[in-house]
């Protein structure tokens, strides 16, 4: 399985607050796009509630113990669920999140692109702290929103 973590971040690793995203770049927004299309995403309930409609051109999965009866969807309504159906995959995953998804499968993935966010702000979703010495990381580039001025990078960590 080809598991990667997308996910912006505060300088507190800050995700989100009442669950809805804290910062709106659209720059970002952009990154996402451009990285996860043509891919599938998984995510847990509360974070697939939050989208405004299903990504276009994108396979969703989501991890919840709810049932889930969109036919566009498949749901897992466990971890070990989800890995065994596509432990042998060789399809890229993204985990979109949210803060209890990302530390759930935190140990089974290969890379992660995070959008690390120069400012801190109320949260009430962290993403998990993770040893940056068992990842490789590769600044892909560093950018200023024009709107806020607040600056950001897109990092890739690709495990050791």
């Amino acid at each position: 399985m080809k598991l990667s973590i997308i996910a912006a971040i505060g300088k507190n690793n800050e995700l989100g607050l009442n669950n809805n995203l804290i910062w709106h770049l659209p720059g970002d927004m952009k990154f996402f796009k451009e990285i996860t299309t043509y891919h599938t995403i998984i995510m847990g309930r509360k974070t697939f509630e939050s989208l405004p409609k299903l990504l276009p051109n994108r396979k969703h999965i989501v991890l919840s113990k709810s049932n889930i009866d969109i036919p566009e969807i498949e749901v897992y309504h466990s971890i070990q669920d989800f890995i065994s159906k596509y432990k042998d995959s060789c399809e890229k995953i993204f985990n979109i999140g949210g803060a209890s998804i990302y530390q759930a499968l935190l140990e089974y993935t290969n890379e992660m692109y995070l959008t690390e966010i120069e400012s801190t702000s109320k949260a009430d979703a962290f993403f998990p702290h993770f040893n940056k010495n068992e990842y490789e990381s590769i600044v892909l580039d560093e950018k200023i929103d024009e709107k806020t001025n607040i600056k950001y990078k897109h990092v890739l960590y690709k495990r050791r």
